[in-house]
């Protein structure tokens, strides 16, 4: 299984910022996975922002549920970021993974992670 990240890697303040994550080697919707965003700011840990199930449910980090929109596209086996009104506090390494819906803490395929810089 491979997951790939892809989007700009500068955006500016207030702008919404977009990913896309490529998924290969196993399908969006195969029964019981669970697709996820997380991010790191520099010099700090791992912030779980949200997720969408193989059934296309969607769960948010309660910080971050009314500027982030999680969506999928089937055709491309691919699911998707949005943030909003970003800030410079957004800026961070962003990682999309797969793990279980059984068991939605943990994650065993990791994208390699795409630094995004939010800046004027």
């Amino acid at each position: 299984v491979q997951l790939q990240e892809s989007g700009p890697g500068l955006v500016k303040p207030s702008q919404t910022l977009s990913l896309i994550c490529t998924v290969s080697g196993d399908s969006i919707t195969t029964k019981y996975a669970y697709w996820s965003w997380i991010r790191q700011p520099p010099g700090k840990g791992l912030e779980w922002m949200g997720g969408i199930a193989y059934s296309a449910a969607t769960y948010y980090s309660p910080s971050l549920k009314s500027r982030t929109s999680i969506s999928r596209d089937t055709a491309n086996n691919q699911f998707t970021l949005q943030l909003g009104s970003v800030t410079p506090e957004d800026t961070a390494v962003y990682y999309c993974t797969r793990g279980s819906y059984i068991d939605r803490g943990k994650y065993d395929y990791w994208g390699q992670g795409t630094q995004v810089t939010v800046s004027s």
